[in-house]
């Protein structure tokens, strides 16, 4: 009989009854960054490192730029750049606007 995902256990309610049927995931073992192969480390590392790096490029750009260039308000794109990497690329496909006198 194949194996699933969900495993049927009895297990011991408040007042010591049984209850039957309730499913539990299987899920593995979290690993320690430690124990992660060393290719897995430093891809971890790099995206780190460019998720940073992005991030205060934006923040630093957004802090430089007149409130006159930047769609929306600059505190939004303040914390929307501080949220992940999508937020920091966001901010400059959408949020930045090109300079007139350029």
């Amino acid at each position: 009989m194949p194996k699933n995902n969900f495993q049927t256990q009895d297990t011991q309610g408040i007042q010591g009854q049984t209850t039957s049927g309730s499913h539990r995931l299987n899920h593995p073992k979290k690993r320690s960054f430690r124990e992660l192969d060393r290719r897995t480390q430093i891809a971890v590392v790099a995206a780190g490192i460019i998720e940073l790096t992005l991030m205060i490029a934006a923040l630093r750009d957004l802090r430089r730029r007149p409130a006159r260039l930047v769609r929306g308000p600059k505190p939004l794109w303040a914390v929307v750049s501080c949220l992940n990497v999508l937020g920091s690329l966001s901010y400059f496909t959408f949020g930045r606007r090109k300079d007139p006198q350029n």
